[in-house]
């Protein structure tokens, strides 16, 4: 299974903050990296795949396109989310995220790209469908793949839901997960319910999941 590095960007630096509650954001000043600067925080970590998530531009303010551009350079893949709202605004060299949060009605002209299915308290913003649902309706749709994103849960270790082998065979495509991994357990559970991959960050940096298994980009038994 992938094992990909969480990195969200505001303000030109790699920040760590819980519940999706952006506005309380921070730098991340602690952990395995002695900084907050992207390219250098990236170079101590050295994962194989990254996951970056453009957090001032998926709120409509500025964009980190520059630095993204280094990132991607830096590792054997790169996924981004940078608020995608039409299809003009996917970036090349990357493997492009389209969220549910700001993709808006029309998802049919993002082949080739994953969706982020972004959930907060249990449901898929910003119309709260349930994820189910969702997977089961772009099923038919030219997407390389789709990420359960658990808003809510990131930073937070909050554990996994009870139904993810439903939520596996509601979605025959590739199918990562992020938000709410503590662990090696959680790693373990995903898959072995069959998921592709999981995004992770800060149970890297509290040592409860293997550095070493970032970068060598996949979870070791």
């Amino acid at each position: 299974m992938e094992c990909i590095l969480a990195m969200d960007l505001k303000g030109g630096y790699v920040v760590h903050g819980a519940k999706g509650r952006r506005e309380t954001y921070a730098p991340l000043t602690w952990g395995l990296s002695p900084t907050a600067e992207p390219e250098a925080y990236l170079r101590e970590l050295a994962p194989k795949s990254l996951y970056i998530a453009d957090l001032d531009r998926i709120e409509g303010l500025r964009n980190h396109d520059k630095v993204v551009g280094r990132l991607a350079g830096m590792v054997t893949r790169c996924y981004l989310d940078r608020g995608c709202r039409t299809p003009a605004d996917l970036m090349d060299g990357v493997t492009n995220v389209v969220g549910t949060e700001t993709a808006g009605d029309d998802l049919s002209g993002y082949a080739g790209c994953f969706l982020s299915v972004d959930i907060k308290d249990g449901l898929v913003i910003p119309k709260g469908e349930r994820p189910i649902e969702v997977l089961k309706r772009v099923e038919s749709l030219p997407f390389a793949g789709c990420i359960l994103l658990n808003i809510g849960g990131v930073g937070t270790g909050c554990g996994l839901p009870d139904d993810l082998e439903d939520l596996r065979a509601a979605y025959s495509g590739r199918l990562l997960w992020g938000g709410g991994v503590a662990g090696v357990r959680h790693l373990d559970m995903l898959e072995g319910a069959g998921f592709d991959g999981a995004i992770v960050a800060t149970g890297v940096h509290k040592g409860t999941i293997p550095l070493e298994w970032l970068q060598e980009g996949r979870t070791c038994s």
